[in-house]
C-alpha cells in the first residue's frame, strides 16, 4: 500500500531555498512523490510513498518553526498517484492574488466537522458556500451547497458579488478539499462584508474522516491520479480528462478515444473535423492579414545586394556602377551620403568600401508605399506537410523588388507562424491558380526535387489572341537564361535551356481570341507565356510579351488592369507525407468559366 498525505500551514517562514533543499533530499532519500509549495506565507504539501518515509519527512518539516504543529490529512492507495517529486517556492502557497489576507494572523472563525453535522442534522439556516471549481463540484458536494462557480481560486474574488443576494442573517460555512482555499476565501468574505463567516475546519476530507457521508452527495475530487474518493477515503474509480477537465467514468476511461492529457469521448475531434476547423481557422486569420494590405503602411523598404566572384576586391561605387547602369553614378553618391547603402549588419557604408565575394549589402528605400495586389486568396486544402493554395492575381510568390510584405509567401507565414510555408514552385505575379507550400523544410526537401526533375504533372488554362488552325499543337523552342527588359526572356535556339510546352484548343470565341489547355513538360520561367508569344498567340492582358513579338514595359499589373488570362489549372504530384500521387485544382476564372474542365475536389489516387 502506498500511504498518501497532504497538509498545509499557514505560518511566516524565511530561509526557503535551504528549507526546499532539505524536503527534497527528505523526499528523494524516501522514494516519496508529490508536490511540496513553500512561501513565506506557509507550506502546501501532498506526498506519496512509503509510511517510514512519510515519517521522516515530517520530522523536518515540523521541525521547522511555525510548522511543529502540522498533522497532515492521511489515506491510502495501491498504486503511487504521482509521477514526480517537486518542491517549490510560490509567492502563495494557494494562488489568490489578493493583497492583505493573511490566514496565519487574522484567520476567519472556524466550524468542525462534527460541529457542522450537527447544524445540518437540527435543519439550522445556513449557507454551505463550495468555493471549489465547477468540474470538482460535479463529482460531489455537500447537499443544498452553493457553489461558488469559478473554474480557478484566482476568480473568487470576482464571483463574490454574485453572492449578495444571500441572506446575511444566515451563518456563511466556507467549503473545500482540505480547508486551504477557505483560509483566503472566508476572511475575504468577512472583509467584503458578510458578518457570519466560518470555514470548515479539514475540508471535506477531514468530515469524512469524523463523520462519514452523512449530508454529502458524490465524492471528494483531489488533485491526483485518484481523481476521486468516497466517504471512506477509498479510490472511486473516476478518471479526469486533463484536456477538457471533464470527469470520466470507468467505461469512459477505457474508451480508445481516451488518451491521457489530450482528449476524452467528451472532447474528442476526429482527425477529419481537427483539418476543417484548422483551415477554417487559417482562412479567417488570413482575412485578418490581409485587410487592410500591410504595404498600405510607409515603411523602409531593405533590398538586399550580393557580391559575386566578378566584382571580388573591387568597391562598392564600382559595384553599383557594373550593376545598375541605368542610375547616373551621382545618385549613388547622394544614397550613400544619406546613408542608404549598407552592410549585412544595415550600418552605412562608404562608396570606397571593398567588397568581397559571397558578402551580402542592401539599399534602402525610405518609407515605401507597396504597389496593391489582389487579396482574394483561396486556401484550397491543407495538412500536416502541405498548403495548397488558389492564387490571385496581381499577386508576387514571394518578396522582390517593390513587394516585400504584399506578397503570397509573407502573408501566409503570418497566418501559420512560427512555421514559415516556403514555395515549392513558382508562379508569375501576374498568373493565378493552383500553388504549392510546403510547412517544414523537410517536406519541401521531399517534394521540390519532384519539380526539378519534371515528374510533377501541371496543366494551364490561357486564351490567347487569335485562332491557332490546329487544336493540337506544340512549342520546343529553347529559352534564354538571361532576363532582358523587366525581366523578360526571349528565344535562344544556341545557347538557350530546352523547353516544351504542348497545347489543346478548347474553344475559339468570336472575338478573336481562343482558349487553350497548355501542358508544359518543363518549367522555365515565363514559359508558356514565350511559347505563344513566339508561335504568335500571346496571352490576353499579357503587358510584357505582346502581339507583333513586341516586348512592353510592364512586369507587374495593376490591380486595375485587364488580367493576364493565364491560370495554374491543375497540379498533379506524389505527396511528400504518403507518397500517394493527389491532384488539385484551382477552379477556372471568369475569363475561362464553362469553357473550361470542371474543376473537382482534390483527389488521391
Amino acid at each position: 500500500m502506498v500511504t498518501n498525505i497532504s497538509a498545509y500551514r499557514f505560518a511566516a517562514l524565511d530561509g526557503l531555498k535551504s528549507l526546499r533543499a532539505a524536503l527534497m533530499e527528505a523526499c528523494q532519500q524516501g522514494g516519496l512523490k508529490g508536490t511540496i509549495l513553500l512561501s513565506t506565507e506557509g507550506i502546501n504539501l501532498f506526498v506519496a510513498g512509503p509510511l517510514a518515509a512519510i515519517d521522516c519527512l515530517l520530522k523536518v518539516v515540523r521541525a521547522v518553526p511555525g510548522l511543529e504543529g502540522l498533522e497532515p490529512k492521511v489515506s491510502e492507495s495501491l498504486e503511487q498517484p504521482f509521477s514526480r517529486m517537486l518542491v517549490r517556492i510560490k509567492k502563495e502557497i494557494i494562488a489568490f492574488g489578493i493583497e492583505g489576507i493573511d490566514p496565519a494572523r487574522a484567520p476567519a472563525p472556524r466550524v468542525s466537522p462534527r460541529e457542522l453535522k450537527r447544524w445540518l442534522d437540527e435543519g439550522r439556516p445556513l449557507t454551505l458556500l463550495d468555493t471549489r471549481n465547477d468540474y470538482e463540484v460535479e463529482l460531489g458536494t455537500f447537499k443544498g451547497a452553493v457553489p461558488i462557480g469559478i473554474g480557478h481560486f484566482r476568480e473568487f474574488p470576482a464571483a463574490v458579488a454574485k453572492l449578495r443576494p444571500l441572506d446575511q442573517q444566515h451563518p456563511i460555512v466556507t467549503f473545500c478539499t482540505g480547508g486551504i482555499r477557505c483560509e483566503k476565501a472566508a476572511p475575504y468574505l468577512i472583509r467584503a462584508g458578510f458578518g457570519q463567516v466560518f470555514q470548515l475546519d479539514g475540508g471535506i476530507l477531514k468530515y469524512f474522516e469524523e463523520c462519514g457521508s452523512e449530508h454529502f452527495k458524490g465524492e471528494c475530487f483531489v488533485f491526483d491520479k485518484r481523481v476521486g474518493l468516497a466517504a471512506d477515503l477509498g479510490e472511486s474509480g473516476h478518471g479526469l480528462c486533463y484536456a477538457c477537465r471533464s470527469l470520466l467514468t470507468a467505461e469512459e476511461l477505457a474508451d480508445p478515444r481516451t488518451v491521457p492529457s489530450v482528449s476524452c469521448p467528451r472532447c474528442y475531434t476526429s482527425p477529419e473535423e481537427m483539418q476543417r476547423l484548422s483551415l477554417e481557422a487559417h482562412r479567417a486569420k488570413l482575412q485578418q492579414v490581409t485587410d487592410p494590405l500591410p504595404g498600405r503602411e510607409p515603411l523602409d523598404n531593405f533590398r538586399p545586394l550580393s557580391i559575386d566572384a566578378r566584382h571580388d576586391g573591387g568597391t562598392m561605387a564600382e559595384f553599383l556602377a557594373d550593376v545598375f547602369p541605368q542610375v547616373p553614378a551621382s545618385r549613388w553618391l547622394e544614397r550613400v551620403a544619406n546613408g542608404d547603402v549598407l552592410n549585412s549588419h544595415l550600418q552605412p557604408i562608404g562608396v570606397d568600401q571593398r567588397v568581397r565575394a559571397g558578402e551580402r549589402y542592401a539599399t534602402r528605400e525610405r518609407l515605401q508605399v507597396e504597389p496593391d495586389v489582389n487579396a482574394n486568396i483561396e486556401i484550397i486544402h491543407e495538412d500536416d506537410a502541405l498548403i495548397v493554395v488558389n492564387k490571385p492575381a496581381p499577386l508576387p510568390m514571394h518578396p522582390s523588388g517593390r513587394y516585400r510584405r504584399n506578397t503570397l509567401q509573407g502573408f501566409l507565414q503570418q497566418v501559420y507562424a512560427p512555421q514559415k510555408p516556403r514555395p515549392a514552385h513558382r508562379l508569375d505575379a501576374n498568373t493565378s491558380g493552383v500553388t504549392l507550400f510546403t510547412r517544414t523544410a523537410r517536406f519541401a526537401r521531399q517534394l521540390q526535387p519532384q519539380f526539378a526533375r519534371g515528374e510533377v504533372k501541371k496543366q494551364y488554362l490561357a486564351r490567347v489572341v487569335g485562332h491557332p488552325p490546329e487544336d493540337l499543337f506544340s512549342c520546343a523552342a529553347s529559352l534564354a537564361t538571361e532576363p532582358g527588359r523587366v525581366g523578360s526572356r526571349g528565344i535562344d535556339a544556341d545557347c538557350g535551356a530546352a523547353a516544351t510546352t504542348e497545347c489543346e484548343v478548347l474553344k475559339r470565341f468570336s472575338d478573336g481570341t481562343t482558349l487553350v489547355m497548355v501542358r508544359p513538360t518543363t518549367g522555365r520561367t515565363n514559359q508558356i507565356r514565350v511559347h505563344l508569344w513566339h508561335l504568335g498567340w500571346p496571352i490576353v492582358g499579357d503587358a510584357t510579351y505582346l502581339p507583333d513579338h513586341r516586348l512592353g514595359d510592364t512586369q507587374t499589373l495593376g490591380v486595375d488592369d485587364i488580367p493576364l488570362h493565364l491560370h495554374a489549372w491543375q497540379v498533379s504530384f506524389r505527396h511528400p507525407q504518403h507518397c500517394d500521387t493527389v491532384v488539385f485544382e484551382a477552379p477556372p476564372p471568369a475569363w475561362a468559366e464553362g469553357c473550361a474542365p470542371r474543376a473537382t475536389a482534390p483527389a488521391a489516387t
